[in-house]
């Protein structure tokens, strides 16, 4: 008997470690090859924005999507949030919209949102928070669905505002260039919160909570998590290989990633709690080319890559034409992660073609220059 148990308790304790080593992110159907850029949940529902092409719903955890776009009028969603019934969509150039059918029918609500470049919203009991991008930016609040909106950005170094998540009282704001930056009493004072971050991680384009656990997305390096409200993080990215994460959102047991250019990915939350995959930020394991931010862009962008192995690295810019505008690099490079800025302004609006090459892999992607 003895024998027997110590036998069904060393295949116990296999069994979870085998699924502690396997777990990691799996990609879901129907949304591959979209940029996602943000996640709204309303009960069985699971919506998705995407950078060009409007709004798609699942209702079966990711399995597959359609289109809900009828009656948007811009189909860059940077931004969703629900609040009982209502479901508010923040667009880029066009502020905020409002559906109450489930993305039917749609209708404008801006009234004293000053910026309409909206990135993020979150709610919080009657609060609806909005983060806006650019001069004039940062966060504004509407205590009554969008009808009227204020600033509340008193303390709030960084305007560029990518993602916002609520946790109990605290409001947590995740921006371009400087981390996460928490206000304990909805937007009345901020402080920073990312020095547990890495810095190359500074970049936060979605925030979610779940309990205690705090995750972020960021713009190259994938997704962190936190269980201390921000004061340390670890990487949680096994199997995630697209790491240019813009959207985050919890749905019934699973946790999704929105990726720029494949599509949605999903993992169980309970992995997060039985597994400690890393301690720190991990080197990368596979060549990496991501999509230039921003895109299009006026007249500098960033290009982001990252390398296995050790060796020389090229990184050019074609026009259409084949012809060489620009090399950005030409080295030897250590294994990691780098960023390569490109300055434009001496070239004419149109389709570029920026060309990674590095050991044996070769990969281009377009860039759009707008002027």
């Amino acid at each position: 008997m003895r024998a027997f148990l110590q036998t069904f308790i060393l295949l116990g304790l296999f069994t979870l470690a085998s699924g502690i080593l396997n777990a990691q992110w799996i990609q879901t159907n129907g949304t591959k090859g979209e940029f996602i850029r943000c996640f709204a949940v309303s009960g069985t529902n699971l919506f998705a924005g995407t950078n060009g092409d409007g709004l798609f719903l699942s209702t079966d955890n990711g399995t597959s999507w359609s289109a809900v776009n009828s009656g948007l009028t811009n189909n860059y969603v940077y931004a969703l949030a629900t609040s009982g019934t209502n479901l508010f969509a923040g667009t880029y150039g066009d502020g905020v919209f409002l559906s109450t059918n489930n993305g039917t029918s749609w209708s404008a609500v801006n009234s004293g949102l000053t910026n309409t470049n909206v990135s993020a919203l979150d709610t919080s009991g009657t609060n609806l928070f909005a983060g806006t991008l650019n001069v004039g930016g940062g966060v504004f609040l509407s205590t009554n669905n969008g009808t009227s909106w204020s600033a509340v950005n008193s303390g709030l170094t960084n305007n560029f505002v990518w993602a916002l998540a609520t946790s109990g009282t605290n409001l947590f704001a995740g921006t371009q260039g400087d981390g996460v930056f928490l206000s304990p009493n909805n937007g009345t004072s901020w402080s920073t919160v990312d020095s547990g971050l890495p810095n190359i991680a500074s970049d936060v384009f979605a925030l979610v909570t779940s309990g205690t656990n705090l995750f972020a997305g960021t713009y190259g390096d994938g997704v962190f998590l936190s269980t201390n409200n921000g004061t340390s993080w670890s990487a949680v990215n096994s199997g995630l290989t697209n790491t240019s994460v813009f959207a985050l959102a919890t749905s019934g047991t699973n946790l999704f990633a929105g990726t720029q250019g494949d599509g949605v990915w999903r993992r169980p939350l309970s992995e997060f709690v039985t597994s400690v995959e890393e301690t720190g930020l991990q080197l990368p394991e596979i060549y990496a080319l991501a999509q230039n931010y921003p895109n299009p862009f006026n007249p500098s962008t960033t290009i982001h890559y990252q390398i296995p192995n050790a060796g020389h690295v090229m990184l050019k810019v074609y026009d259409m034409l084949g012809r060489e505008v620009a090399t950005l690099v030409n080295q030897e490079q250590e294994q990691g992660r780098y960023s390569a800025a490109f300055d434009a302004s001496r070239l004419a609006s149109g389709v570029y073609i920026t060309r990674l090459t590095a050991g044996d892999y070769t990969k281009t992607l377009k860039m759009v220059l707008m002027k």
